[in-house]
């Protein structure tokens, strides 16, 4: 059985960072792409940023330079680096898996992801 397990959100101040990390068990993701997504109340789900297993990355616009994405696959897991956080990042934060291993640029829809975690919430005050 799949499992996506995310940690790190919380409560911080606007300006301040945040580390999230999504641990993935039950099947190996090595080749696979990887992402996080948002949903903040009473919106849909928002892409944040892949990686794929090259380090290909892509990035929303409203993240780009302020939020960084990694992965180690020694150890099945993604991270999220999130700094100069603002109030309208305030969400629940998302981790994804794709089933079919990808050779070029990791997919930015949430269709294209068959793995989900149960989220962890990350609430940034002005």
């Amino acid at each position: 059985q799949v499992q996506l397990v995310e940690s790190g959100g919380g409560l911080v101040r606007a300006g301040g960072s945040l580390r999230l990390s999504c641990v993935a068990s039950g099947r190996t993701f090595g080749r696979h792409p990887m992402g996080w997504f948002r949903q903040a109340p009473g919106k849909e789900r928002e892409f944040i940023a892949t990686i794929n297993w090259n380090s290909n990355t892509v990035y929303a616009d409203s993240v780009n330079g302020r939020f960084t994405i990694s992965r180690d696959n020694a150890v099945s897991t993604i991270y999220l680096y999130m700094n100069s956080l603002k109030p309208e990042d305030t969400a629940v934060y998302y981790c994804a898996a794709d089933s079919t291993p990808r050779y070029g640029m990791p997919p930015r829809v949430s269709s294209e992801y068959d793995f989900w975690g149960q989220g962890t919430q990350v609430t940034v005050s002005s």
